[in-house]
């Protein structure tokens, strides 16, 4: 892994948004999605009414890693593997602990997986999962990647279960209470 360690800015909030990890340039700017994944993500929020600015104040913004991974010799980042996961795992619990979370919105593949098992994103995006998670019951809405690399969420059925999910995001207590 690559630092530094990239975290979003401290918000007391009731919504937990969980990405992949940093990518080569969130380090230098200091924060999370800041780079293209980011500016999409940031219009899909602005979609169900929420600026990228406010969104960043209300929302906390955690990371499966909390470091570049590096790059992938194929392509893309590389994937953090499961001895860098458990390492910040640690302090994603405690984070949930102090802050008991409503809403979880993990972001791609592997934020996903670390909370739901399923076979294609199909199966959870689109829905929300209401589970155990670090000892906190939560409703999790998980979205695609926004990535460049991704075209999932660019064509059918990943089109329509992503307005699916930005609407059952918009249309939960914790987030009507955070922007509304």
């Amino acid at each position: 892994m690559i630092g530094p360690v990239v975290v979003g800015q401290p918000a007391l909030s009731p919504i937990f948004q969980i990405g992949q990890a940093p990518g080569p340039h969130e380090g230098r700017l200091g924060k999370p999605f800041a780079w293209t994944a980011g500016k999409t993500l940031f219009r899909w929020y602005t979609r169900i009414g929420v600026d990228e600015t406010t969104f960043r104040e209300r929302v906390y913004m955690a990371a499966v890693c909390r470091c570049f991974p590096g790059k992938n010799p194929k392509g893309g980042d590389r994937v953090p593997n499961a001895e860098e996961i458990a390492r910040c795992g640690a302090w994603m619990a405690e984070e949930v602990k102090l802050l008991q979370p409503e809403l979880v919105i993990p972001v791609g593949k592997l934020a996903i997986s670390q909370l739901l098992n399923y076979d294609k994103l199909d199966a959870v995006v689109g829905k929300s999962h209401r589970l155990n998670w670090h000892g906190r019951e939560v409703d999790v809405i998980p979205l695609p990647h926004p990535s460049g690399l991704s075209t999932w969420w660019k064509v059918e059925p990943g089109k329509t279960l992503l307005d699916q999910a930005l609407h059952l995001i918009a249309a939960h207590p914790a987030w009507i209470r955070m922007f509304r």
